[in-house]
C-alpha cells in the first residue's frame, strides 16, 4: 500500500511539475512602463489580442476547369507572399473547403490597409491613351466607343482627369519581376514604385515605347489609372516608375502587391472578424476577474462546507488550472474569450467530482464504516457516476470543436482538457492525499462536514404532473415569443450583416450619432449605447465602416474614438454556420443518446433527452423574452447546457440502477422517489457551485461574453430541475413492461 502511494506521489509530481513548467507564466509579465519582460506561454486568440479574422472565397467562375483546380492554392501563396512581407507577427494561412482561404492576422490595428493588401488582385496593365479628338469627343458626350473606355486619373493635386483608354492592355504586368519604393528627387521627395519587367517584359515594353513615343501610357492596376505620363523616347531598359498621389505607406503596400504577383482569381471577404487592441485588453481583464471572483467563492464555500475534505478539493482545483493552463501550452492551444468562460465553467464543474466522492464518502461513514474503508468503498461506488457523467459532457465538447469556429473550438478546447484534468484531479489526487492522512500512526479517525439536507422525504414523483404542467406552459410561452421574432432571434453570425462598435473618449449623444450615420447612408439601423454612453455598437447590413468612420471624424472632431470591434459575416457563411449549429445540436443529442443507451437502457436515453429538448426549449425561450439574439457563443452554451444536464441526469440515474438491486420488492415509483432523494443534497451543491462561477461571468466577464453567460445560467437552473422533476419522473410514465 505504501509503495503504491509512493508511485502515485511521484506520478502527481511529475504531472503537475510538467504542467508548471509547460505553462508558467500563461499571460504576458510586464513592467510597470507596460513593457512585456516576460512572454506568456499560453496563446491568446484574436478576441484577445487583437487583430484580424479573414474568411476568403476565391471566384473561380470565369477560370476554365483546369485554371480553377488549383487557384485557391496559387492564391493561397501569393497572399502567404504579401503577409510575410507586410510584417505580420505569427499569421496563419490556411485553405478550408474547395475555395475558400482563412487567414488570421494577430495585433493587426489598420483594418483598411490589411484588406487593401489581401483584396488586391494586382492586375497590372499598360494602356495607350487615345488623343484622337473625335473619339474623345463622343466619349465624352456618353456614347460608347468600339474598343475604348473612359477612365479617370486622380492627380496629386487632387484634381482628377478624364482619359479615353485602349480596352487592350499594350503590355501585361506578368513579365513584372521587382518592384521597390523609391523616391523623387524633383517632387519633393514624393514616393513612386519603381518596377522591372523581365528580359521577354523589356523586349514589348521597348516595342510598344519606341511605336508610340509622343503618346501617353496609363498604368492601370485593378481597373484604377495611376499615372499616365508622356513617351518621351524608347526605352529598352524595362524599367518604368508608377508614380500618383501617394503616402510613403501606399507605396511600400503597392510595391509588396506587385513583388507577390497577381491573384489567379478575385477574392471576396464572406466573413471578417477584426478585434481592436483595447477590447482584447479589457476581455483578458475581466475574464481574469471573472476566473478569481469566481475561484475564490468556490474555494470558500468547500473550505466552509466541507472542512477538511473541502480543503483537499480547493487544493485539486487549483492543480486542474495549473494542469490545464500546462496542456493548452503544451498543445500549442489558443485560449480564447469562449475559452476564458469555459475556463470558468471549469472550475465549477471540477467540482462536481470532488462533491460525489464526499457525499458517497458520508453515505459510508453514516453506515458504520471505519474512515478507511469509507472512503475506499466511496470511491468505488462514484467512479462510475463520475466517468458516465464526465464522458456525456465531453461527447458536446468534442461536437462543438468538430462544429465551431475559432473562438467555439477554443471553448471546446478548455472544456474538454478541463474534463479530463478534473477526472485526474479528483480520483488520482484527492484520492492519493485521503489514503495519506487514513494510514500511518496519527491517522484521521473521523471526516467532519456540514449537511445542510438531512434525510429528505420529499415525494417529488407525486408531484410530476404539476411539473409538467409547469415545464408546458414555460415553454409554450418560450417557443410564441422565439416564433413571433423569427428572423430577429438571430445574430449576424446565422443572417450575415456587419457588426460595429465603437468607443469614444467623451460622453457623446445618441441623437447626434443617429444623425451622422445617416449622412453615411445608414438610417434606421439599430443602435446600442453603453459603457456610461462612450461606447456604441451598431449593425449594418453592407460593409460601409469606412464611411461611418470618415464621417465619425469629419463631425466629431474633438472627441477621438476607436475602433473596438468589427465583425462582418456573408450571407453564404450565415448559411453555412446555421447549418453546422444544427448539425452540431443533434449530433450531441444522438451521440448522448447512443452512450446512455449503452450504459443504461434505451428508455433512459429517450427520458434523457426529453429533458435535454426541455432545457434547450427553455433556454431558446428565456433568449427571446429577453431580447437576446442567437449567436455562435450562445450556441456553445446551449451544448454545454446539453452536457451539464445530462450530467446532472446521469448521476440520478445511476443512484436508480443501484437502488433497483438493492430494492428488489419496492415499487418502481418508490426507487426512483428514493434515488431522487438520496442524491438531492449532490444536485443541489453541484448546481450552486457551478452558478456561483457562472455568477461571476454574468456579471464580472463584459459584454461580448453576456449572452452566454446568461443562457449557462438559465440552463443550469433548468438542467437542475429537469433532472429531477422531467427525466426521472418520465422513466415511471414511460410505456414499458418493466416500468408497470
Amino acid at each position: 500500500m505504501v509503495r503504491n502511494l509512493k508511485w502515485k506521489i511521484v506520478l502527481v509530481v511529475l504531472v503537475v511539475g510538467f504542467a508548471l513548467w509547460m505553462g508558467y507564466p500563461p499571460l504576458d509579465i510586464s513592467d510597470k512602463e507596460g513593457n512585456v519582460v516576460q512572454k506568456g506561454k499560453v496563446n491568446l486568440g484574436l478576441d484577445l489580442q487583437g487583430g484580424m479574422h479573414l474568411v476568403l472565397k476565391v471566384d473561380t467562375s470565369k477560370l476554365s476547369a483546369e485554371e480553377a483546380k488549383d487557384a485557391p492554392d496559387r492564391a493561397l501563396e501569393i497572399i502567404r507572399n504579401r503577409i510575410d512581407q507586410f510584417g505580420v507577427m505569427e499569421p496563419s494561412i490556411q485553405r478550408q473547403g474547395k475555395d475558400r482561404i482563412v487567414i488570421q492576422l494577430p495585433g493587426i490595428t489598420d483594418r483598411e490597409r490589411a484588406l487593401k493588401l489581401v483584396k488586391s488582385s494586382a492586375h497590372l496593365e499598360f494602356r495607350l491613351v487615345s488623343d484622337n479628338p473625335e473619339l474623345i469627343k463622343k466619349a465624352f458626350a456618353g456614347e460608347d466607343v468600339e474598343g475604348y473606355e473612359l477612365k479617370t486619373l486622380k492627380t496629386r493635386e487632387d484634381e482628377t482627369e478624364k482619359l479615353l483608354l485602349e480596352k487592350k492592355a499594350a503590355l501585361m504586368g506578368d513579365t513584372l519581376v521587382d518592384a521597390t519604393t523609391e523616391f523623387s528627387q524633383t517632387a519633393f521627395n514624393q514616393p513612386y514604385v519603381s518596377i522591372e519587367l523581365n528580359n521577354e517584359g523589356a523586349r514589348a515594353f521597348s516595342e510598344v515605347t519606341g511605336a508610340n513615343v509622343g503618346k501617353r501610357l496609363a498604368i492601370v492596376l485593378d481597373g484604377t489609372v495611376y499615372s499616365a505620363p508622356v513617351i518621351r523616347e524608347k526605352i529598352p531598359s524595362g524599367r518604368g516608375q508608377i508614380t500618383g498621389n501617394f503616402s510613403v505607406q501606399e507605396a511600400s503596400d503597392l510595391a509588396i502587391v506587385l513583388r507577390a504577383g497577381a491573384l489567379p482569381a478575385p477574392v471576396e471577404v464572406i466573413e471578417e472578424r477584426t478585434i481592436g487592441p483595447t477590447l482584447g485588453r479589457d476581455s483578458v481583464r475581466r475574464g481574469i476577474r471573472a476566473i478569481i471572483t469566481g475561484g475564490i467563492a468556490v474555494l470558500a464555500f468547500m473550505a466552509i462546507y466541507y472542512l477538511l475534505l473541502g480543503l483537499i478539493a480547493d487544493f485539486a482545483l487549483i492543480l486542474n488550472i495549473i494542469l490545464i493552463t500546462g496542456a493548452l501550452s503544451y498543445f500549442h492551444g489558443t485560449l480564447t474569450l469562449p475559452g476564458i468562460a469555459g475556463l470558468v465553467l471549469t472550475i465549477g464543474m471540477s467540482v462536481d467530482a470532488n462533491v460525489l466522492i464526499f457525499e458517497r464518502i458520508r453515505e459510508e461513514s453514516n453506515l458504520g464504516k471505519s474512515i478507511r474503508a469509507a472512503i475506499q468503498s466511496g470511491f468505488q461506488r462514484a467512479f462510475r457516476t463520475i466517468l458516465d457523467a464526465n464522458i456525456t459532457t465531453l461527447i458536446t465538447a468534442l461536437i462543438l470543436f468538430q462544429f465551431g469556429t475559432g473562438p467555439v473550438r477554443g471553448f471546446a478546447t478548455v472544456l474538454s482538457i478541463g474534463i479530463i484534468s478534473s477526472m485526474f484531479t479528483a480520483i488520482v489526487v484527492t484520492r492519493l492525499i485521503l489514503d495519506l492522512l487514513s494510514t500511518g500512526k496519527k491517522k484521521l479517525s473521523r471526516l467532519s462536514m456540514l449537511q445542510f439536507v438531512r434525510n429528505l422525504r420529499v415525494n417529488f414523483i407525486g408531484i410530476r404532473k404539476i411539473a409538467y404542467i409547469i415545464s408546458i406552459a414555460l415553454i409554450a410561452i418560450g417557443m410564441f415569443n422565439f416564433a413571433k421574432r423569427a428572423e430577429r432571434n438571430y445574430g449576424i453570425d446565422f443572417t450575415g450583416g456587419v457588426l460595429q462598435q465603437y468607443k469614444f473618449e467623451k460622453v457623446i449623444p445618441l441623437e447626434d450619432i443617429r444623425t451622422t450615420l445617416g449622412e453615411a447612408g445608414s438610417k434606421d439601423i439599430p443602435i446600442q449605447q453603453f459603457s456610461d454612453k462612450r461606447e456604441i455598437l451598431i449593425r449594418t447590413q453592407s460593409d460601409n465602416s469606412a464611411r461611418i468612420m470618415q464621417k465619425f471624424d469629419e463631425t466629431f472632431k474633438d472627441n477621438k474614438f476607436e475602433v473596438m470591434r468589427i465583425e462582418k459575416v456573408g450571407p453564404s457563411i450565415g448559411k453555412d454556420l446555421r447549418e453546422k449549429a444544427i448539425k452540431a445540436v443533434i449530433f450531441a443529442m444522438l451521440g448522448i443518446c447512443l452512450y446512455v443507451s449503452l450504459r443504461f437502457e434505451f428508455r433512459f436515453a429517450i427520458a434523457a433527452i426529453v429533458a435535454l429538448f426541455h432545457d434547450v426549449f427553455i433556454s431558446l425561450g428565456a433568449i427571446a423574452l429577453t431580447g437576446r439574439e442567437l449567436s455562435i457563443p450562445v450556441v456553445a452554451a446551449l451544448l454545454t447546457i446539453v452536457g451539464y444536464s445530462i450530467n446532472d441526469t446521469i448521476v440520478v440515474f445511476d443512484r436508480i440502477r443501484e437502488d433497483r438491486k438493492l430494492m428488489r420488492k419496492a415499487a418502481y415509483k418508490e426507487i426512483i422517489n428514493t434515488s431522487i432523494n438520496q442524491t438531492f443534497s449532490r444536485t443541489l451543491l453541484t448546481s450552486l457551485t457551478t452558478l456561483i462561477v457562472v455568477c461571476a461571468l454574468y456579471f464580472f466577464g463584459g459584454d461580448v461574453i453576456n449572452d452566454f453567460a446568461f443562457v449557462m445560467l438559465v440552463g443550469i437552473i433548468s438542467g437542475t430541475y429537469s433532472s429531477i422533476f422531467i427525466a426521472s419522473p418520465i422513466l415511471l410514465d414511460w410505456p414499458s413492461k418493466r416500468a408497470r
